[in-house]
């Protein structure tokens, strides 16, 4: 199969999935009106949707570099120094689905924070038109993703979480940003990217892709991957595996059968539901046994 060189591998995977038919799926008022990016396509009609019951919850404005990067929080309420998970967003912005993610974290008893790391843009997640949305999330430098997210765990702090308990989970592309944060953080405890691509296509502003940087890893990650993903093939992700032991780095990789790029965006045609599942499961327990949920 032929893929353009020059097109991260995430974007590749979820362009090529795409629904039979637009039944079962939102109209894109109510797509917009239920704070869903219509970039990714048709919003599937049945999301999961988590309440805010013992939660504190909401947008946040979190301090940065040069200003205040907009973000989402959620938190179990009542709960004194609960232990931090960042959650990484896709190229979509920080939408419904993200901020569900949030919630669901915090249900768990973590402080969740989705950071907006490309408000600098505008909101992306109301940008529509995939050729007007690359071009803005692929001028992000990796070396302001990175100094986003320690300001994002500096301002946890501040809130009274316990940072010492640091994770950080990400889909797609913010799968990658999981690999190249573990790389950065001395702090971070684990991470687990869901179908985070591990090679980039050529970028000055991305100096080494995860699988470059794999000898750098100062946390473990668990990998979790679609086997039928079009952007990220088998041998990738067997070469970084190679690179991960032959450097003795902690990771673990779990590869679903059939599942496509995005099996966990519940939102989108590419979901399935028993991978989804698992791989929950999976991230909870690769989050427990490193000490960041309790």
């Amino acid at each position: 199969m032929r893929t353009d060189p020059l097109l991260a591998s995430d974007v590749i995977g979820l362009t090529r999935t795409a629904p039979l038919s637009r039944r079962g799926f939102m109209t894109a008022s109510a797509a917009t009106a239920a704070g869903y990016t219509l970039a990714a396509g048709p919003v599937r009609a049945e999301v999961i949707k988590t309440d805010t019951d013992g939660l504190t919850a909401g947008d946040v404005k979190i301090p940065v570099a040069d200003g205040k990067m907009p973000g989402y929080r959620a938190a179990p309420a009542g709960v004194a120094h609960p232990p931090v998970v960042i959650v990484a967003m896709e190229i979509f912005g920080l939408h419904e689905y993200i901020k569900d993610v949030t919630r669901r974290l915090a249900k768990l008893g973590a402080f969740a924070v989705a950071p907006d790391y490309y408000f600098r843009k505008g909101d992306i997640s109301k940008i529509t038109d995939m050729s007007q949305l690359l071009p803005l999330v692929n001028s992000k430098p990796d070396a302001e993703l990175l100094s986003d997210l320690d300001s994002t765990v500096a301002w946890a702090k501040s809130q009274g979480a316990d940072t010492g308990r640091l994770g950080i989970i990400g889909f797609c592309r913010g799968g990658r940003t999981v690999w190249e944060y573990a790389a950065h953080s001395k702090d971070l405890k684990a991470g687990v990217a869901f179908y985070g691509p591990l090679v980039d296509p050529p970028n000055p502003l991305w100096p080494k892709s995860p699988t470059q940087l794999a000898p750098e890893m100062k946390a473990p990650v668990l990998g979790l991957y679609g086997g039928a993903d079009q952007g990220i093939s088998a041998a990738q992700i067997d070469a970084m595996k190679a690179t991960l032991a032959a450097n003795h780095k902690v990771a673990d990789f779990k590869i679903y059968p059939g599942a496509p790029h995005g099996f966990h965006a519940d939102y989108r045609p590419s979901y399935r539901k028993d991978a989804a599942e698992d791989a929950w499961q999976q991230m909870q327990t690769w989050l427990k046994k490193y000490h960041v949920l309790g």
